[in-house]
């Protein structure tokens, strides 16, 4: 009924910058929140920033400053524009949303496949 699909994610050096994008399709009637998490071998799924439908903001202390989550509610789409990037932000990178689907009353969460951001040093 619904997929989010992922895009921008690749290899950098240290310092350099990524956008990531996440597209959400399907019978949608609206969407709440939506966010990036990123998951590094061998440690559990994070939260790295998340987007209220009105444009509330908050990320992770490690990434305060140095990446900004954008959202185009026309379009369904969220953004995670990534500067100043360090190996340790080196994980495979998860869009999630908060949708509801046309003609059901509930909000369900719905994930994309994942991204892989490679930062070299």
């Amino acid at each position: 009924q619904v997929q989010l699909v992922e895009s921008g994610g690749g290899l950098v050096q240290a310092g350099g910058s990524l956008s990531l994008s996440c597209a959400a399709s399907g019978i949608i009637s609206s969407i709440n929140s939506m966010a990036w998490y990123r998951q590094a071998p061998g440690k559990q799924r994070d939260l790295v920033g998340a987007i209220t439908s009105g444009g509330s903001t908050n990320y992770a202390d490690s990434v305060k400053g140095r990446f900004t989550i954008s959202r185009d509610n026309a379009k369904n789409t969220v953004y995670l524009q990534m500067n100043s990037l360090k190996p340790e932000d080196t994980a495979v990178y998860y869009c999630y949303a908060e949708v509801r689907v046309t003609f059901t009353p509930r909000y369900k969460p719905y994930w994309g496949q994942g991204t892989q951001v490679t930062v070299s040093s």
